[in-house]
Parts: structure tokens; C-alpha cells; sequence
């Protein structure tokens, strides 16, 4: 099995890949989703972190912090920077910023491993469906340090279009801010895994295909 079926196989193991008939905020009717707040437990974690450090890795990344965005990206930025340090042996800090500044005590936006001048900073998200996340927080890393984005991590890339554009959101996110989005997986990868049967799922292959064909953004 390869890394990328294990993780499929991870994913469905912790009910955040499901198939079935679902309904998205964008109003698509989609055969598969991703709900990333299924992972509930440390082991879940611990295990969710050295995929995102296997990334990190397999796409030669530096990074003095990993910085998730408030709020579901402060587990992950802390599970992948632990995992990068056990795992490969590079120490990085981890941050996370504030929803609203903080004017007492320290003070500011940001916590723990705080960005300085020079700091390369990988953002760590989950998923990355408008990149709203990600039009957010750059400004408030820009403004607060003179950082060097080295890049993106996310789960899955859903590689569909956006309802204003043919560009996905990494696509999207490449173009507008100059931010290369990595994800440890992508949904050929899903359909490639159901394919091999390192997951279930073959009652939806034609439904996801469709699906993809339908909505895809072009590559």
C-alpha cells in the first residue's frame, strides 16, 4: 500500500472520508466529504501529524514555524510540528493566531513561536475550499514580520473549480498570493485508492468521476 492509499485508509478509518449523497455550502450535490473534525483522539493525531511531516518532507520545505490558523488549524500546526521533529529531526516552532487581538498581558495577534524577521513559515491547514483562511491570516503574517512563505500544507485537494472561477483554490492560491499549496493528498488519489481497493467505496467511483469531470478545475 502506498502512503497516499494509507492516508485514504486513515481517513475513512476515522470518519472523515465518507461517500454518500451530500449537499456542500456551495450547493453541489457531491458524492464524497470531508468532515476533518472526526479527528477526535491523540492517537488520531499523532498519527495525522506524521503525514502532514511526510509531506513536509517529500516536498523539501524549510520552516523555522508552522503556523495554523485559528481555530482548526491549531491542533494540526501543533500534531505536524511534533511530528516533524520526532520523525525527521527538525525542530520548528509552532503558532497560531488570535480571532481578536490580544490588548492586555503580551498583547498582539499571534501565540507561542511569535514571526520574526526571516522566519520561513509553513501554513498548515486542513482543507482549502475558497481559501478564505488563507486571504486572512497572510495579511496579518505579512504585516507582523518579514516572512518568507515556503508554502501550504493541506489534506485534501478537491481540485474543483470555484463557482466564480475555472481556477481551483490552489490554483487560486497560487495566482493571488503566490503561495504553493501542498496536499498529501488530492481526489485522484481518493479514486485511485477505492480503485485498488485499499478502501471501499466502488459503488461511488462513477458518481465521483462524474462529479470531477463536472466540476473539476483544469489542471
Amino acid at each position: 500500500m502506498t502512503n497516499k492509499e494509507k492516508f485514504v485508509k486513515f481517513m475513512t478509518e476515522c470518519g472523515v472520508l465518507t461517500f454518500g449523497d451530500f449537499t456542500l455550502k456551495s450547493g453541489r450535490k457531491a458524492p464524497y466529504f470531508i468532515n476533518t473534525g472526526n479527528y477526535k483522539t491523540g492517537a488520531q493525531l499523532a498519527k495525522l501529524g506524521e503525514f502532514y511531516a511526510d509531506c513536509i518532507h517529500e516536498n523539501g520545505l524549510a520552516a523555522d514555524v508552522l503556523f495554523g490558523p485559528a481555530y482548526k488549524g491549531i491542533p494540526l500546526a501543533v500534531c505536524a510540528c511534533e511530528a516533524l521533529y520526532k520523525k525527521y529531526g527538525v525542530e520548528a516552532g509552532y503558532c497560531f493566531d488570535r480571532k481578536e487581538a490580544k490588548d492586555h498581558g503580551e498583547g498582539g495577534d499571534f501565540v507561542c513561536s511569535k514571526p520574526k524577521n526571516g522566519d520561513r513559515v509553513i501554513i498548515i491547514e486542513d482543507v482549502m475550499t475558497s481559501g478564505k483562511a488563507l486571504r486572512e491570516v497572510l495579511p496579518k503574517l505579512r504585516q507582523a514580520a518579514d516572512i518568507e512563505i515556503t508554502g501550504m500544507i493541506i489534506t485534501v485537494d478537491r481540485m474543483e473549480k470555484a463557482l466564480d472561477s475555472d481556477l481551483s483554490a490552489v490554483q487560486a492560491a497560487k495566482r493571488e498570493f503566490g503561495v504553493d499549496v501542498y496536499s498529501i493528498v488530492n481526489i485522484n488519489d481518493i479514486i485511485s485508492s477505492i480503485e485498488s481497493g485499499a478502501v471501499p467505496g466502488a459503488e461511488y467511483l462513477d458518481a465521483m468521476k462524474k462529479y470531477l469531470s463536472d466540476y473539476g478545475a483544469m489542471q
